[in-house]
């Protein structure tokens, strides 16, 4: 998000802030290149939030995430790691964006169910027609005694 700085509240929609509070940071080495500084830096950055104790959360907004994060909790705690980046700052900013992105797909209502619809008789017609082509055309095939 624009003006996004790694350490601040996270913002994750209009309704839902992620107070500073709330975020748990792990900081350890990160594999890779890097140069002489890969041995030295923790550019590796883990980011945890336990989703479903956050404020301002309804009760249908916490049982939608616990239905969708159900796999990746681990004890209620939700974790993102990023170590793409060589700087560690970079790597917070990217976890902090992938943390946000995962929340906010989480929160995101489901889709409109499906309106069955049968096939028109045009459609029918057309696929009887191609599949009766096909067989003729492979019945042709056949041996050239």
């Amino acid at each position: 998000m624009p003006g996004d700085d790694a350490f601040g509240d996270l913002p994750v929609s209009d309704r839902l802030v992620v107070p500073v509070g709330a975020l748990s940071w792990r900081f350890s080495r990160s594999s890779g290149p890097g140069g002489q500084g890969v041995n030295t830096a923790d550019s590796r950055v883990e980011l945890s939030v336990s989703p479903l104790e956050l404020p301002g959360l309804t009760d249908a907004h916490r049982a939608r995430l616990a239905d969708r994060l159900g796999a990746r909790l681990v004890d209620g705690v939700l974790t993102v790691a990023a170590s793409d980046h060589r700087a560690q700052l970079r790597n917070r900013e990217a976890a902090r964006e992938r943390l946000a992105a995962v929340l906010r797909a989480a929160l995101a209502p489901p889709p409109p169910a499906r309106r069955k619809t049968k096939p028109t008789r045009g459609s029918k017609e057309r696929r009887i027609t191609a599949k009766k082509q096909r067989g003729e055309t492979k019945r042709l095939r056949g041996r050239w005694d």
